[in-house]
C-alpha cells in the first residue's frame, strides 16, 4: 500500500478547495459589516482525530468570525495593518510552492531579492546593503544589533562570547519599543546595557541626553556601541530627529540603528517623506510591511547598510551547506548566511505581489489618508466637551481621554480602561489603552485603508454615550 497525503479524490478536493475560496472572499467582501471583534469563548474546536473522511473544513470556516478584528474598519488598537485580498492570492501560491526560503537556487531566492533591492533604494541605502524579510521587526531589530554588536568587537564576541569582551552599552529613547531590551538580554549583553534617554516635549530623544551618556560611559570604562533611534514610538508616534541622532553617532563612531516600525511607510508619501530625513544615514533599519504597507501577516524587514557585515555576523557554512557552484546548491549569499534562520517561508511573495498590485504610490495615499483621518479625530475630540486630547503628534495616532466632573485621576483611569473594554466587547470599535504624561488615553491608531470618516465619528459618539453611562 502507497501511503500519501495527497487526496484520494482530486477532484473532490477540487470541489472542496472552490467552496472554500468562495466562503473566505465572502468574509473578505464583508470586513465592513458586524462587530469589530467577538470574544473566541464563543468558538468550539473539535478534538484531534484524524479519523478517516474528516476534513477541517467545517472548522476552518467557523474560525473566520473570530479574528482580532484588524480587517475591519474600526480596528483601531496597537499598529496592526487591514491586509489586502490580493495577500491570498500570494499566499496560495506560496502554499504551492511550499517554498524553503533560508537558501538553495530557486525563484522564491530571487523575488526575496528584488524586495531587498527595491527597499535599499526607497532609503537611499547603498547598492552593497543586504537585508531580509522577517517576521516582523522584533526579529528585524535582533538582527540589526547582532551585527552591530559583532562590529563593534571585530567579530570577537561571536566566538568567544560576551564574557570576555568589553561591557557593550547602546542608547534609545524612554519611548523605544520592548523589542529592543529583549533583544539586548538575547544577546547576552542584558537589558541594564540599554541606556533609555529622556524625550523632549515632542517625545523625541534629547541629543543632550544623548551625548553625555555616550561620555559618561566612556569615562567608566564601558564600550558605547549602538544608537538607537525610533521613527514612529507606539505610545505617540514621535519620531526622533534622525538627521541629529545620526550625525551624532557618526561623530562617536557609534552604529546607527532606526526601528522604523510603522513610520517607515511615510517613505511613499509625498507630503510627508520628510519627516524621515536622516534615516538615509542608517547602519541599520527595522520595519514591518504588515502595518501601514499593508501587506497580510507577517512580513517584517532589516536592512543593513554593509553586506559585508551583515555576512560576517551570520554566515557559517557547514558541510551540508557547502556551496556547490551549480544546481539546487548554488546561487550564494543564501538567507541563511544573513540571519539566524534556515527553515524560512516565502514571505517575500505577498511583499512583492502588494508592491505590484497596488504600487507604492497608491499606498502612499493610504498613509496620506490615514494621516489626515487622525487630524480630523483629533479636532472633534478637542471640539467635544466631555472629551480631553492628550496626544496628538500630527501622524496617524490621537490619545484622548473621557472626562466627567466630580472623578479624581484614578477614577478617570478606571472609567477610561472601563470604556475601551466596553467598546471592544460590544463590537462596536476597537482602540486600545496607553499612558500619557501619567493619565490613562484611550489611543486610537489609524493604520487602516478601510477606514473612513465616518468611522471615526461613529467611534467618538460611542465613546461618549458610553462614557456617559459609565459615570
Amino acid at each position: 500500500m502507497t501511503h500519501t497525503l495527497d487526496p484520494d479524490d482530486w477532484q473532490a478536493f477540487r470541489a472542496r478547495a472552490r467552496d472554500m475560496l468562495e466562503t473566505v472572499l465572502d468574509e473578505m467582501e464583508s470586513y465592513r459589516e458586524g462587530p469589530v471583534w467577538r470574544h473566541p469563548d464563543e468558538l468550539e474546536l473539535p478534538q484531534i482525530s484524524g479519523e478517516d473522511g474528516c476534513t477541517a473544513d467545517t472548522t476552518l470556516k467557523s474560525l473566520l468570525p473570530y479574528g482580532v478584528g484588524n480587517t475591519h474598519p474600526r480596528f483601531f488598537g496597537w499598529v496592526h495593518g487591514a491586509g489586502t485580498p490580493s495577500g491570498l492570492l500570494a499566499d496560495m501560491v506560496a502554499s504551492t510552492l511550499n517554498a524553503n526560503c533560508g537558501g538553495r537556487n530557486h525563484a522564491a531566492i530571487r523575488v526575496e531579492r528584488a524586495v531587498i533591492d527595491w527597499c535599499l533604494k526607497l532609503f537611499g541605502l547603498p547598492e552593497a546593503g543586504s537585508g531580509l524579510i522577517t517576521t516582523g521587526t522584533s526579529m528585524a531589530t535582533l538582527i540589526g544589533l547582532k551585527t552591530a554588536r559583532d562590529v563593534a568587537t571585530d567579530f570577537a564576541v561571536g566566538a568567544e562570547g560576551v564574557r570576555n569582551g568589553p561591557e557593550l552599552v547602546g542608547y534609545a529613547s524612554q519611548g523605544v519599543h520592548a523589542c529592543f531590551e529583549r533583544a539586548f538580554d538575547m544577546l547576552g549583553l542584558g537589558k541594564a546595557s540599554l541606556r533609555k534617554l529622556p524625550q523632549d516635549e515632542m517625545g523625541r530623544i534629547r541629543t543632550d541626553a544623548l551625548e553625555a551618556a555616550i561620555a559618561e560611559d566612556r569615562a567608566a570604562g564601558r564600550q558605547p556601541f549602538v544608537v538607537c533611534a525610533t521613527a514612529g514610538t507606539v505610545n505617540r508616534g514621535a519620531i526622533d530627529d534622525l538627521h541629529a541622532v545620526g550625525e551624532l553617532a557618526k561623530r562617536e563612531g557609534l552604529w546607527y540603528h532606526i526601528d522604523a516600525a510603522f513610520a517607515a511607510a511615510l517613505q511613499l508619501s509625498d507630503s510627508h517623506r520628510e519627516k524621515l530625513d536622516g534615516i538615509e544615514l542608517a547602519d541599520s533599519i527595522g520595519f514591518d510591511f504588515h502595518k501601514w504597507m499593508q501587506v497580510n501577516y507577517d512580513a517584517g524587514c532589516v536592512l543593513i547598510r554593509d553586506r559585508e557585515h551583515q555576512l560576517r555576523a551570520f554566515s557559517d557554512r557547514p558541510d551540508y551547506l557547502a556551496d556547490a557552484g551549480r544546481g539546487i546548491g548554488s546561487d550564494l549569499p543564501w538567507p541563511v548566511d544573513l540571519g539566524p534562520e534556515l527553515s524560512r517561508g516565502f514571505r517575500a511573495l505577498k511583499v512583492w505581489t502588494q508592491l505590484i498590485e497596488h504600487g507604492p504610490d497608491k499606498l502612499g495615499q493610504v498613509v496620506d489618508a490615514n494621516i489626515e483621518q487622525a487630524g480630523y479625530l483629533a479636532r472633534k475630540v478637542e471640539a467635544s466637551p466631555e472629551l480631553e486630547l492628550l496626544s496628538y503628534m500630527g501622524l496617524n495616532i490621537c490619545c484622548f481621554r473621557y472626562v466627567a466632573e466630580g472623578l479624581d485621576e484614578a477614577a478617570l483611569d478606571a472609567l477610561n480602561q472601563e470604556l475601551v473594554i466596553r467598546l471592544q466587547e460590544d463590537g462596536i470599535a476597537a482602540p486600545s489603552t496607553t499612558r500619557i504624561n501619567g493619565h490613562l488615553a484611550i489611543r486610537v491608531n489609524i493604520t487602516n485603508h478601510r477606514t473612513q470618516l465616518s468611522d471615526l465619528d461613529l467611534l467618538v459618539n460611542a465613546v461618549i454615550e458610553t462614557g456617559k453611562k459609565l459615570s
